[in-house]
């Protein structure tokens, strides 16, 4: 990654740049250390331009430092927590960034701004040097315009580091080399009770119906499945 300008939610810590997690209250904290993720970004050469606004702490709610817009139209808002990192990838203001998951702040935030975001498995990435919103659930990823993009920004920031004891210590693969574009033996679950709800837009239900028919074109099985408590989890259906 050497030279390629990335953007990394303001929830990393970053040497000698304030890191605000978007609240006020930690307006004056600036790290004395890069989180891993940041330093392996660094030791494969990438620049970082800046840090990326996100709601409070991370948690999808008020936004202490403006606003994020949507570049495909201002009066739209990119989603959350990662919103910033979305933001900014897709406005073409950096090649690539990096963005938090939880319960969703990287795949939202990618998904309202037409772009790739990936949550990688637990443990995958270190967590060391990331405000924590849910210990056990939190993930550093990749918010990418392309998937070879997203591939090679996990590839740079993965690994084992001993400061986070459950980081995997397995070896890195090649995530790019796998990019051959035939998904024989690959099975995807479409989740009824996110699809089909009256509360789901056609126009994207039926994108997800044209995303399903591309993976199943290139080999993938793609099977209606039902998670029927999915009603009962979060604010979903909203309320």
């Amino acid at each position: 990654m050497h030279g390629i300008p990335v953007a990394v939610k303001d929830q990393i810590w970053t040497k000698g740049i304030r890191t605000t997690v978007g609240s006020r209250l930690m307006a004056d904290f600036i790290p004395d250390e890069d989180a891993t993720a940041i330093a392996n970004l660094k030791r494969a050469g990438a620049v970082l331009l800046g840090k990326t606004n996100l709601t409070e702490f991370a948690l999808g709610g008020s936004q202490r430092y403006g606003l994020n817009r949507n570049p495909w139209n201002l009066d739209r808002f990119t989603g959350g927590s990662s919103g910033g990192s979305g933001s900014a990838t897709s406005a073409f203001l950096c090649s690539t960034s990096l963005g938090e998951d939880t319960g969703g702040s990287i795949r939202r935030p990618a998904a309202w701004c037409g772009i790739v975001g990936l949550r990688p498995s637990w443990g995958r990435v270190s967590r060391y040097g990331v405000a924590p919103g849910s210990w056990s659930m939190d993930q550093v990823g990749p918010i990418s315009r392309t998937v070879e993009d997203a591939a090679i920004t996990l590839g740079a920031i993965a690994g084992h580091d001993p400061r986070d004891p459950y980081s995997w210590d397995t070896p890195v693969p090649n995530y790019r080399h796998a990019l051959g574009g035939d998904l024989s033996g690959v099975r995807v679950g479409a989740i009824r009770e996110l699809i089909e709800s009256e509360i789901v837009d056609p126009e994207v239900r039926n994108g997800i119906r044209a995303a399903a028919a591309v993976l199943e074109e290139l080999g993938a099985t793609v099977e209606d499945v039902s998670l029927p408590l999915t009603v009962h989890g979060g604010t979903w259906p909203p309320r």
